[in-house]
């Protein structure tokens, strides 16, 4: 007849435990919806001389927006859908509870914010930061078509799953510590977003790569 097993057995918690490590570091990054605690406010400013690095938070922790162009010193502004970038400080500590060695602009965000959740607003939605620069959410998250450092350290990088990207209705002064407001509500969409990123956004959730 088979024997009981034991339930504490050492060799079976052992391999428990391995198991459950294996999963904790290879499932999806993911920020919990209650991370996010207020006040809602611009903990970096990060700009870059070129595209495809790492950004830099500014020296002096203030920058011009442009309207319709974004940060005046960022090389990913220019006349496009995505002219800004936001990622919350509260999902590089995620990734830095992956064990990962991340700090604020390393995943290419233009600002860093804190105490609140974008990934919660639709589309259209309208941000003030500060008190001059008004910013509509044209698009969140961000197909990634070739794999990064972050992405084959951690088998996963956060910015495509909860980056979020901004047109500049309004420019003006930004300062890091400045209020983030929500002023307008989307409706879900954004007239600045081209249909086709929208949709490339949409197939890769539904393939489960986003």
């Amino acid at each position: 007849m088979p024997q009981d097993h034991p339930t504490d057995n050492p060799i079976l918690n052992a391999a428990r435990r391995e198991l459950a490590e294996r999963a904790k570091a290879t499932a999806p990054l993911c920020t919990a919806n209650d991370a996010y605690n207020g006040p809602a406010r611009i903990v970096s400013i990060n700009t870059s001389a070129h595209k495809g690095t790492r950004k830099s938070p500014v020296a002096d922790g203030r920058d011009t927006v442009i309207e319709q162009f974004g940060l005046a010193s960022d090389a990913h502004a220019g006349h496009w859908h995505r002219q800004v970038s936001f990622l919350a400080a509260e999902s590089i500590q995620t990734a830095q509870a992956r064990g990962l060695d991340v700090r604020k602009g390393d995943f290419g965000e233009n600002f860093t914010t804190r105490g609140i959740n974008l990934l919660s607003l639709p589309l259209g939605t309208q941000l003030k930061l500060g008190s001059e620069v008004l910013v509509e959410i044209s698009q969140i998250g961000k197909v990634c078509h070739t794999r990064c450092t972050i992405y084959y350290l951690a088998g996963d990088c956060i910015f495509p799953h909860e980056g979020v990207f901004g047109v500049v209705l309004k420019g003006g002064g930004v300062h890091t510590g400045d209020d983030i407001q929500v002023v307008k509500l989307g409706d879900g969409s954004c007239s600045f977003t081209p249909a086709e990123a929208l949709e490339e956004i949409e197939q890769a959730r539904q393939e489960g790569t986003l």
